[in-house]
C-alpha cells in the first residue's frame, strides 16, 4: 500500500530529529552532509531498484554472491562431509542433510570470504573500488579524506578498514574518530555476508543483493548521523584530500590468500565465542529478570513476564513503525532490532529466517526492511570490538574513544534504521 511508502518517506525525517535532539552541538551542525547524505541513499536505491540497469546490476550482483557461496560450500563439503549439507539439500552423493548446524553450514562461509577479500586485495581491484566510494562521499560531503576513506572500507571490511588509514589516526578530530565508529558498526563486511545469505537464500531468493546494497547505503547515512551527533567543530588533516589505502603487498597471491584465510579463521573463532558467551549470559540475565517480574506480579495478582529482548523490542516500535512496516508486523520486526543490540544481528538474521518459514511474518515488504535495518555489526558485542581495536592502533586516546563507542552505536543504529526508511519509500 502506498500509505506505507508514505510513513517511510516521513521517517527519514523522524530519525534526522531523533539524532537531532540527542546532538553534542546543534549550532555546529552542517547540513549540507545531511542533504548528500540523504541524497545519495536515495540516489544509489533508486538506480539499484528502479532504473532497468541498475536492476540488472542488482541481478547480477545477488547471482553472483550466491555463486560464490556455493564455491565455499565445496570446499565445506570435502572437509565436513554431511554436516556441511543444509536441510531440504542433498551433496554430491545423494547424502542426506543431519539437520541445520549453524557452526558447520552458515559460519564456515567466513574462511573462504575472507581469502577472496585478501585475493581482491592483493591485485588491487577492492583498491579502485573503495576509492571511488571515498571520492563520493569526501567530494560530496566535503569531509575528510581519511574518513571517506575509512567510510567507504566498510562497506567491503570490518575492523580491517582502521588499518586502510592508520598513518592519519593519531591526528584525526574526535568527530572524525566517531564518524568511522560509527561506519564501522553501521555496514557489514563481505566476510560474514555469506552467513546470511545463507540462511535466507532459500526463503529469500534476492537477499545476497539486498544485504550488498544495504551495506552500500549504511555508508552515507552513517557519516549523516555521526556528523549529526558529534558536528565537527575542528579542521581536519585530510580535508579535502585523497588518501591512499595504507596496504602493504604479501610476496605473492599464495600467501595473500593464505593470510586471509587464517585471518577468516580467527574471525570464525571469535563469532562462535561470542555466540556461546552472550546467548548464555543473557539467558542468565532474562532469568534473573524474569523471576524478579513474576515476584512482583505475583505479589500483585497480574502476569508479568518480561525480558532485556521483549523491553528493547518496546523501544522500537515507533522506529519500526516510522521504517514502514506493516502494522501486523512491527511487533516481530521491533523484537529482531531489539535482540540485535544484544545478540548480533547474527541471531537476528537466523530468526528472521525462521518467522519467514513459519509466517509470522506475513508480509514481503516487512522482510525487505527487516534485512536492511539489521544489515549492520550495530550492538554491544561489535562495540567493544571496533573500540578495542581503535584503542589498539592509538592507544594515547584510549579515554577519549570510549567516550565516543556510545555514541557511535546509537549513530549506527539510526543509519541501519535510515536505510530501511529510504528502501521503504521504493518498495511496493
Amino acid at each position: 500500500m502506498w500509505i506505507y511508502n508514505l510513513i517511510s518517506f516521513f521517517g527519514i525525517f523522524f530519525l534526522i530529529f531523533i539524532a537531532y535532539i540527542f546532538s553534542k552541538d546543534r549550532k555546529n551542525i552542517n547540513y549540507r552532509v545531511v542533504f548528500w547524505g540523504i541524497f545519495l541513499q536515495f540516489l544509489f536505491a533508486f538506480f539499484l531498484l528502479k532504473i532497468r540497469f541498475g536492476i540488472l546490476l542488482f541481478s547480477l550482483v545477488n547471482r553472483f554472491v550466491i555463486k560464490i557461496l556455493s564455491f565455499a560450500n565445496v570446499g565445506s563439503y570435502f572437509v565436513f562431509g554431511p554436516l556441511s549439507i543444509s536441510p531440504s539439500n542433498t551433496g554430491p552423493l545423494g547424502e542426506k542433510s543431519l539437520g541445520f548446524i549453524l557452526a558447520f553450514q552458515g559460519l564456515l562461509s567466513v574462511i573462504f570470504f575472507s581469502s577472496l577479500m585478501a585475493l581482491l586485495y592483493e591485485i588491487g581491484i577492492m583498491q579502485k573500488i573503495t576509492g571511488l566510494f571515498s571520492k563520493i562521499f569526501s567530494k560530496s560531503m566535503k569531509i575528510s579524506g581519511a574518513e571517506s576513506f575509512c567510510s567507504a572500507s566498510n562497506i567491503f571490511v570490518g575492523i580491517e578498514s582502521f588499518f586502510t588509514i592508520k598513518p592519519y589516526l593519531a591526528g584525526m578530530t574526535p568527530s572524525e574518530l566517531c564518524t568511522i565508529l560509527t561506519a564501522s558498526m553501521a555496514t557489514i563486511a563481505s566476510t560474514v555476508m555469506g552467513v546470511y545469505v545463507s540462511f535466507l537464500s532459500k526463503d529469500f531468493p534476492t537477499i545476497a543483493g539486498h544485504l550488498a546494497l544495504a551495506s552500500i547505503l549504511s555508508a552515507p547515512a552513517a557519516i549523516l548521523f555521526s556528523k549529526i551527533l558529534y558536528p565537527e567543530d575542528k579542521t581536519p588533516k585530510t580535508l579535502s584530500e585523497n588518501v591512499c589505502i595504507d596496504y602493504k603487498k604479501h610476496n605473492s597471491v599464495i600467501t595473500a590468500i593464505i593470510n586471509g584465510s587464517y585471518d577468516g579463521v580467527k574471525l570464525l573463532v571469535g563469532i562462535i565465542a561470542l555466540l556461546i558467551s552472550f546467548l548464555g549470559l543473557l539467558a542468565m540475565f532474562n532469568y534473573i529478570i524474569g523471576f524478579i517480574f513474576r515476584l512482583i506480579g505475583n505479589f500483585f495478582g497480574i502476569n508479568l513476564e518480561l525480558s532485556l529482548e521483549k523491553i528493547l523490542s518496546f523501544i522500537f516500535y515507533p522506529f519500526t513503525f516510522f521504517m514502514g512496516v506493516p502494522l501486523e508486523d512491527i511487533p516481530k520486526v521491533s523484537k529482531l532490532l531489539g535482540e540485535r543490540i544484544i545478540l548480533t544481528e547474527l541471531v537476528s538474521y537466523k530468526h528472521l529466517s525462521e518467522y519467514i518459514i513459519t509466517k509470522e511474518i506475513v508480509n514481503l515488504r516487512s522482510v525487505v526492511l527487516a534485512s536492511y535495518a539489521l544489515c549492520g555489526f550495530s550492538h554491544i558485542a561489535s562495540l567493544a570490538i571496533f573500540v578495542g581495536g581503535l584503542v589498539s592502533l592509538i592507544p594515547d586516546r584510549t579515554k577519549e574513544i570510549a567516550s565516543l563507542g556510545i555514541r557511535a552505536l546509537f549513530a549506527s543504529n539510526l543509519a541501519c534504521l535510515l536505510t530501511g526508511c529510504v528502501v521503504g519509500v521504493f518498495f511496493l
